[in-house]
């Protein structure tokens, strides 16, 4: 089984990614880890730092999971670059991170989890962060 996840530095893709980990680890699953963020065409300031990317690294590797890290330097949006990976990694699932946004906000900027949850081949899990 391969579980995809997106992650960024914020705290609902952490809490995406602590879950996908529990998870993978309950059978010894492959984890692909998508850690792009580009918001359309801009340089997005979720993207992770090297701080960041060697405390990923640090964590991934301790899983002693199967890890396939994908850091997409395309200006694709966050969604379609984890719906790429799901499909070119047959995903059996896909775990993303969501966050309350307004009305407003959801319209202006569109939903990324939402596009994910209608056009993805597997089933998407959606996790919050704890309060």
């Amino acid at each position: 089984m391969t579980i995809v996840v997106g992650y960024t530095a914020t705290p609902s893709a952490r809490a995406a990614l602590d879950q996908a980990i529990a998870i993978a680890s309950q059978d010894g699953q492959r984890l692909v880890v998508v850690t792009g963020a580009r918001e359309r065409g801009q340089r997005d300031s979720r993207r992770l730092g090297e701080e960041q990317r060697a405390e990923l690294d640090g964590l991934l590797e301790s899983t002693g999971l199967e890890v396939v890290r994908v850091s997409p330097e395309t200006e694709d949006e966050p969604a379609e670059q984890i719906l790429d990976a799901a499909r070119t990694h047959a995903a059996d699932l896909i775990v993303i991170g969501v966050r309350r946004r307004s009305p407003v906000g959801k319209f202006l900027l569109g939903s990324a989890a939402q596009r994910i949850l209608l056009e993805a081949d597997c089933p998407v899990l959606a996790v919050k962060a704890s309060a």
